[in-house]
């Protein structure tokens, strides 16, 4: 149901009211209507923008509302199906929030750079999380204890490195059905990898962005974290929703 209300400086906003908790007022108050500048926008987004302000571009919530609705309903598909998929939020605005939501929803996630191959020669990738799975057990049965003090230091900041590079991927065991890239610019070479692999891309796309990268764009704010985290809230929602009980 959509639905016109006043706000609080008197100006009519359209409030979308549909499934998952989507709520335009709430989008607002967020902040995820703020584009980048006029002089930065994307020709393939003039469709979701409504106007400018002060030389920044306002995104359509109503639209924003409505594909975000979409890409929910992918996720929830993917679950429902038993699929995985891999959450990546490098930029500093997002990290904790895809890290926690990520978790909280039995999916995989990259926080830290994306490695250059993680999808694209996953096999090799494979490789080194095997080795980073088996320092972690050494260390774990301390096993390690038989090096040299010099030589388990440097396992310790190679078992650091390893975590910080594969830590939200060790248990991806095959190629996940989708990928959520919550800046599509910044992480633009896992967008590339998971076109190339035939992986399905959700995607927030901000004004400045090509929302054909994707199949599921959210036209919206990527810098605020408050913008972000409301997305990430709406899919954590969804997905605990329908995952089995017995993960929950």
């Amino acid at each position: 149901m959509i639905k016109v209300t006043d706000t609080e400086k008197g100006k009519k906003t359209t409030s979308f009211k549909g499934g998952f908790g989507i709520d335009v007022n709430e989008m607002f108050k967020s902040g995820l209507q703020f584009g980048h500048k006029t002089s930065k926008v994307h020709p393939k987004m003039q469709p979701y923008i409504s106007g400018s302000r002060g030389g920044v571009h306002i995104l359509n919530l109503e639209k924003t509302a409505e594909k975000l609705d979409e890409a929910l309903k992918f996720m929830r598909e993917v679950v429902i199906s038993g699929g995985k998929m891999v959450f990546v939020g490098t930029a500093v605005q997002s990290k904790e929030a895809t890290k926690e939501t990520a978790i909280e929803c039995k999916q995989f996630y990259v926080t830290n750079r994306w490695l250059g191959g993680t999808f694209t020669n996953f096999e090799t990738i494979k490789k080194r999380i095997e080795k980073f799975k088996e320092l972690e057990k050494e260390k774990a049965t301390g096993e390690l204890e038989k090096y040299t003090k010099k030589e388990r230091l440097g396992l310790d900041k190679q078992l650091v490195d390893f975590e910080m590079k594969f830590g939200g991927i060790k248990d991806l065991e095959k190629m996940p059905e989708a990928i959520l890239v919550l800046d599509i610019e910044k992480d633009l070479m896992a967008v590339k990898e998971a076109r190339l692999r035939g992986v399905k891309i959700i995607g927030i796309v901000d004004t400045n962005s090509n929302p054909a990268l994707v199949d599921y764009m959210i036209p919206a704010n990527d810098n605020a974290k408050s913008a972000v985290k409301y997305i990430l809230d709406r899919i954590k929602e969804a997905i605990l929703d329908v995952r089995p009980k017995s993960e929950k």
